[in-house]
């Protein structure tokens, strides 16, 4: 019996040619400057502003906070904040927080 191929996420997402395999090099052989710009956009980004911080809480309140969902980080970040009377933070996670907040 043959297997039926996984849905592509992607409409660009096929697999690689015969041709295109043929010319594919390793990472390592690109030009030192693509290395660098790439390696450098990896990772947490400077002057990040978060702290982290170990706390004991309440394992239920630890799990509805979980069962949130992704992002249940950031939305407790925000509920802390809305607690404190402290205003939203700037950043690419303000929306996210913005909705917990409602």
């Amino acid at each position: 019996m043959r297997k039926e191929p996984k849905a592509r996420r992607y409409a660009d997402d096929a697999p690689l040619t015969k041709a295109e395999l043929k010319r594919a090099r390793p990472f390592h052989d690109s030009p030192p400057d693509l290395i660098r710009a790439i390696r450098a956009s990896i990772g947490r980004p400077v002057g990040r502003t978060k702290e982290p911080v170990h706390i004991s809480l309440d394992a239920d309140l630890v799990h509805a906070l979980r069962n949130t969902g992704k992002g249940w980080q950031t939305r407790t970040n925000a509920i802390l904040r809305k607690a404190l009377k402290l205003p939203p933070t700037a950043g690419k996670n303000v929306h996210a927080q913005r909705e917990s907040l409602r």
